[in-house]
């Protein structure tokens, strides 16, 4: 089992920037993909960003493509999400995922592609 805790939401203005961190502990997540979703009200969770393993490889939601870096210190079991010049457009509640249980990479976008989730952080972005 993973438990996994945001932080580093808030309340920021557009063009601000803003680190979320994502804490992994129990099993250890180091072998395994992990990734940040966002929802908004009314709406399905959607991919943000996704870190393999080694952090070798990153994907982003082209809406964040350039603004948003993904990043993990295996070592601290944490995966971050740099997010800069925000829109109010990424208002949303962020999730952090970890896939626990080896997969073919192809659907690493996909929110069934993890199988533990947190609580989520909201993070607000005013006009």
């Amino acid at each position: 089992q993973v438990h996994l805790v945001e932080s580093g939401g808030g309340l920021v203005q557009a063009g601000d920037s803003l680190s979320l961190s994502c804490a992994a502990s129990g099993r250890s997540v180091s072998n395994y993909a992990m990734a940040w979703f966002r929802q908004t009200p009314g709406k399905a969770r959607a991919f943000v960003a996704a870190i393999t393993w080694s952090g070798g490889s990153t994907y982003y939601a082209d809406s964040v493509k350039g603004r948003f870096t993904i990043s993990r210190d295996n070592a601290k079991s944490t995966v971050y999400l740099q997010m800069n010049t925000l829109k109010p457009e990424d208002t949303a509640v962020y999730y952090c995922a970890s896939e626990g249980t080896v997969k073919t990479i192809e659907y690493i976008t996909a929110a069934g592609f993890y199988e533990y989730w947190g609580q989520g952080t909201q993070v607000t972005v005013s006009s």
